[in-house]
């Protein structure tokens, strides 16, 4: 699915949806308040967000792992599996572990750290604790009130903020900012903030950072490609070709974890062919291509960096740090 245009601004169809928005925030707010969830044996850092699509989450989850890790802890990955049949608890193992079985973000997170598949994330938590994890980084489930969760961090697009700030599906949010802020130990905000996110983090720390493109970056400067993406915001990745000096003589934008196919993959080489151009696109849509594509596909890379590394450190001290 694609974020309508509308949910950027308010106007005649958020008004009109507003009322079913009510209703969709009433009933999420029925099962985040259902029980007290699960107590995990090792903290729990919930990396989420408020609106629905790619606002970042998986790479803010690899650069707090990272975090982590230079500081002597050891953490595992919890996450759904979206887009995957595995219902876990499952160890995720990126060579035998295809797209289709764990979903595409669990094996961009095991190429880091232990990754664990679970639909019901008590089951995943308690598999991770027999693992020796030391501290659980869960991607998205931060409307999923199951396992407690120490510390909630909420991820959002600078260049989109919250969208209307209306509730599915008047709007992109799963609940109202205030309500999601509340619950949040800080928000982390990527790239610059043109749309005043900042100003709604309910006097909650900010942590900002940017999405660096990857070495493939330096490939690019002049170099003519057709650009394709299965991910929340498929223009974030056009942007990114662009401003690395590319010529994107053709994009292609596709539904996020849309699973790609082997005639779809050929009618794109083709197109390129056609163009004299390469085909380029995302780490997360590259591990759902059918293998005999991928050595024709470049990927571009990116990490997160924060701006401030000191104010991760700052609020990770005494919880999940010494």
């Amino acid at each position: 699915m694609r974020a309508p245009e509308f949910w950027r601004h308010d106007g005649l169809w958020p008004r009109l949806l507003a009322p079913l928005g009510g209703l969709y925030a009433r009933a999420g707010r029925r099962r985040r308040l259902g029980g007290e969830g699960f107590a995990a044996a090792m903290p729990v850092i919930c990396v989420g967000n408020i609106v629905a699509g790619g606002a970042g989450k998986t790479p803010v989850c690899l650069a707090v792992a990272r975090h982590l890790r230079e500081r002597g802890r050891q953490p595992h990955f919890l996450t759904r599996g979206y887009g995957g049949t595995e219902a876990g608890p499952r160890l995720v193992d990126p060579v035998r572990h295809p797209a289709a079985r764990v979903g595409d973000e669990a094996l961009l997170l095991a190429a880091e750290a232990p990754t664990w598949v679970a639909r019901h994330r008590p089951d995943g938590a308690a598999a991770a604790a027999d693992m020796g994890a030391q501290v659980l980084i869960m991607d998205d489930g931060f409307q999923n009130g199951s396992l407690r969760q120490d510390m909630a961090l909420v991820v959002v697009d600078g260049g989109y903020g919250f969208g209307n700030g209306r509730v599915i599906p008047a709007g992109p949010c799963r609940e109202s900012v205030e309500e999601g802020m509340a619950r949040a130990r800080a928000m982390v905000l990527i790239g610059d903030d043109v749309t005043g996110a900042a100003a709604l983090a309910g006097g909650k720390t900010v942590l900002r950072a940017r999405l660096h493109p990857g070495p493939e970056a330096a490939d690019l400067a002049g170099v003519r490609v057709v650009a394709f993406a299965g991910i929340g915001r498929p223009e974030k990745f056009f942007a990114s070709l662009r401003q690395a000096g590319a010529e994107v003589v053709a994009t292609h934008a596709f539904a996020d974890h849309h699973p790609y196919g082997r005639g779809e993959m050929e009618r794109l080489r083709r197109h390129a062919a056609s163009l004299g151009a390469q085909l380029w696109t995302t780490a997360k849509d590259a591990v759902r291509l059918p293998p005999e594509a991928r050595a024709e596909v470049r990927v571009l890379t990116v990490s997160l960096v924060w701006d401030d590394p000191a104010a991760m450190d700052a609020l990770l001290t005494g919880m999940v740090c010494p």
